[in-house]
């Protein structure tokens, strides 16, 4: 009797020993990959490589790894084949319960993948299988590619097109082989301040590395999170199914209630969710409840109507108090309860200041706007976009439903920061865009220079700044995708006028971005420059007349006859949000209505003058009587000749002056004046747009 007990006394003590160690057995992440794991060129890899710093996010019950290796390639063919070095042998060792495998950077060299790109997959399956053999139930994630910067030496011989397809694989490995998929492009592909060598990231990098993994690993997102967008008072698209999204901890039920209909989600590993409600047409105020099982966002005043983005640079961010008539109207500001603003103040203006390092380290995060939707009153609307608010105060009083207006202006921008990173890219003139940007001569000088002031305390060779190519489409328009909008009204150019013949490329792929990127093919409505005693506007003028032909549902507000001569930013910016009120209604909500001034459609020699002929339906007239003014000839030699002009039968004519040869005329042109006194206008008192014809 005493003997059994004895065992069993035994077995206890050993089934409590066992499961004291059990407790204590440490979970083994092990962290496979080249370089960017390795830490390599960080001062202290050691310390600062993403595995270390993984290990102080994931604490004492884990013990992480670091068998990354310098120059690895995931091929077996590769240059350096990381299964036959002695990282992947100690990895294998290791005995590890989670694996992150970060491979396929170096397949990109060109020894490598033009060769045996058909191997990858099966190259990556057998490296998984082998760390699945080695430890049946262990864990696997599978990286989505760090970020390779279009200044990589290799990067337009083949890099950027091999990166971007191994990209393209990486999700279908980890589906095929049950492991999971961690996107370290995501977080990193608009951070081009953290990598030097345009590769490798700095120790922030390689913390931001650390803290990707480790919420996947963990499921720790923060809780609950929306997107800036979603704010009380806000307005949602109507007429368009209504996306409510956001960020939570992996794999929580998500709950979202609007208009009594409550719908659940369950968050997916990458901790984003998203329910999808119906389209609805505009009504409100509604209320917008979201909540996990930590946390409840309730969201009041919620409208839908329409939203309209008012987005370029100065002029669109010209103040409504700063306008011509903006004393007057918010001195009798009326109450509009269904017009609502949302402003996106950057948090420095471009002024001609050196900012802080406080401001400095900001832009670097992509901080740099922020705001909040708000119902119209005299003190919000003084700060807001003048043209904006002329815009939409004239729909709402038209159509009668809420109108949602976004501020996103920067002074001074280049359209270049519009547009994001990978169209930039992929486009074969503005790839070079991006190199080197602030000694480039793709940017215009003034905003070199001013940005160069602005960055004048800036210690980081890479610093961000609101002029750089991209960077307002990082820090900005990416926070607004995936949100339904009616279409967008766009004020810029003037920070662009040194090259007219490079914006006719970049407009058009900024207008094409951006309905691919939101998914709709939604109407843009663009201010042509005004009138300014600078040599280079009449081309620049007259090339953004010519684009609004190019692109379908993409139109042009003339604002030529509201110039000053001195100053780029005319007050009265009434009139032109009302032109581009009227190009809304008239295109976007179907209104019989004149929206456009005359359009000039050919000119032809008819003895000793040339007669100009416009769009049908035009009446044409001189701004406040007189005569016409603003038409010249060129000739063939390239002499410029300013003629008389004169109505007859609803057409323009020219008079040839007797001392020229009739037949070396080659064109005619109009309002080519930079600050132009041209006063050609419709019925509407609508102005013509600068234009040049050939003779026919």
């Amino acid at each position: 009797m005493r003997t059994t007990l004895k065992i069993i006394l035994g077995l206890l003590l050993l089934f409590l020993q066992f499961n004291l160690f059990a407790q204590n057995k440490k979970i083994k992440v092990a962290c496979i990959g080249n370089s960017v794991t390795a830490g390599y060129l960080l001062k202290d890899p050691g310390h600062e490589a993403y595995p270390s710093v993984l290990q102080n996010l994931l604490g004492n019950a884990y013990e992480v790894g670091n068998f990354g290796l310098s120059g690895a390639t995931l091929l077996k063919k590769g240059h350096r084949p990381y299964f036959k070095t002695k990282e992947f042998t100690a990895a294998l060792n290791f005995q590890a319960d989670i694996a992150i495998v970060h491979l396929g950077l170096n397949d990109t060299d060109p020894r490598n993948w033009p060769e045996y790109r058909d191997e990858f997959q099966r190259d990556y399956a057998w490296l998984l299988d082998t760390l699945k053999k080695n430890n049946p139930k262990i864990k696997l994630y599978v990286c989505r590619l760090s970020p390779i910067f279009s200044e990589h030496p290799r990067f337009k011989s083949g890099t950027r097109e091999w990166y971007w397809q191994i990209q393209k694989e990486i999700p279908l490995i980890a589906k095929d082989n049950q492991a999971s998929l961690i996107d370290l492009n995501a977080p990193l592909n608009s951070r081009t301040d953290l990598f030097a060598d345009n590769l490798h990231p700095d120790k922030e990098g390689a913390a931001i590395i650390a803290q990707t993994v480790y919420q996947n690993i963990s499921g720790n997102y923060g809780g609950l999170k929306l997107p800036a967008l979603f704010t009380s008072h806000m307005v949602l698209q109507r007429d368009q199914a209504i996306p409510i999204y956001g960020v939570a901890d992996a794999d929580e039920p998500v709950t979202v209630l609007f208009k009594g209909v409550r719908k659940t989600v369950i968050t997916g590993k990458d901790g984003k969710w998203k329910v999808l409600f119906p389209a609805m047409p505009h009504g409100g105020p509604y209320q917008l409840q979201i909540q996990d099982k930590k946390r409840k966002i309730i969201l009041n005043d919620v409208l839908i109507g329409d939203i309209w983005l008012c987005s370029g640079q100065s002029n669109m961010y010209f103040k409504l108090k700063q306008s011509a008539t903006g004393a007057a109207v918010l001195k009798d500001f009326p109450r509009q309860p269904e017009l609502r603003l949302m402003k996106f103040t950057p948090i420095a203006e471009t002024d001609a200041v050196s900012w802080d390092s406080t401001t400095l380290a900001q832009l670097n995060h992509l901080n740099y706007f922020s705001g909040n939707w708000e119902t119209a009153t005299a003190e919000n609307a003084a700060d807001f976009s003048a043209i904006g608010y002329y815009f939409g105060q004239q729909l709402q009083q038209d159509q009668g439903v809420p109108i949602g207006l976004i501020q996103m202006a920067v002074g001074g921008s280049t359209l270049e920061s519009w547009i994001d990173r990978y169209t930039m890219e992929h486009d074969p003139q503005l790839v070079d865009v991006l190199t080197n940007w602030r000694k480039s001569d793709f940017v215009q000088e003034w905003a070199r220079g001013r940005a160069n002031l602005n960055l004048k305390n800036a210690s980081n060779p890479r610093q961000r700044h609101p002029y750089e190519p991209a960077y307002n489409y990082e820090a900005g328009i990416a926070q607004l995708i995936g949100s339904p909008i009616k279409g967008v009204i766009w004020y810029q150019g003037e920070s662009n006028t040194q090259n007219p013949e490079l914006y006719a490329h970049s407009f058009p792929v900024l207008i094409k971005s951006w309905r691919e990127k939101w998914g709709i093919d939604f109407p843009f409505y663009y201010v042509q420059l005004s009138g300014i005693n600078r040599p280079s506007w009449p081309y620049f003028r007259d090339m953004q007349r010519v684009i609004q032909y190019q692109l379908a549902d993409t139109y042009m507000a003339v604002s030529s006859d509201l110039g000053d001569s001195l100053d780029v930013h005319p007050n009265k910016k009434k009139e032109i949000g009302q032109r581009l009120a009227l190009l809304a209604l008239k295109h976007s909500y179907h209104k019989d209505l004149i929206a456009e001034g005359p359009v000039a459609k050919y000119a032809s020699k008819k003895g000793d003058k040339i007669e100009i002929s416009f769009a049908s339906g035009t009446v044409l007239s001189p701004k406040d009587g007189g005569l016409l003014k603003g038409f010249d000839l060129v000739l063939e030699k390239g002499t410029i000749i300013p003629v008389s002009a004169s109505l007859s039968d609803n057409k323009v004519e020219l008079q040839i002056p007797t001392q020229i040869n009739k037949e070396s005329i080659r064109t005619v042109r109009y309002s080519y004046e930079p600050y132009s006194q041209a006063n050609l206008t419709n019925q509407v008192g609508l102005p013509a747009s600068t234009f040049t014809l050939p003779i026919n």
